[in-house]
């Protein structure tokens, strides 16, 4: 039982790692960059906005505990 709550887990990790959304260009993590927010509370989430190719595009992050941000959500909308 406990060999298959193993695989299960780790199937359940690997595709959640597969379908992660990666960072455009104008994305706040692009390139690898990881900036720490000071103030926001952990668990919170903020939203930003940029254009990419005439293309508006919004995201939004998560602060993590450790005060780095995760991207979580994109969506883009022609002007």
């Amino acid at each position: 039982m406990k060999t298959i709550a193993a695989a299960l887990l780790s199937t359940i990790a690997a595709a959640s790692a597969a379908f992660a959304i990666e960072p455009v260009p104008g994305s706040i993590t692009y390139g690898g960059a990881q900036p720490r927010l000071e103030q926001a509370p952990a668990g919170s989430n903020f939203f930003h906005t940029f254009h990419l190719n005439g293309t508006e595009v919004h995201e939004i992050y998560k602060v993590n505990a450790d005060r780095t941000v995760s991207l979580v959500s994109r969506s883009m909308s022609n002007d």
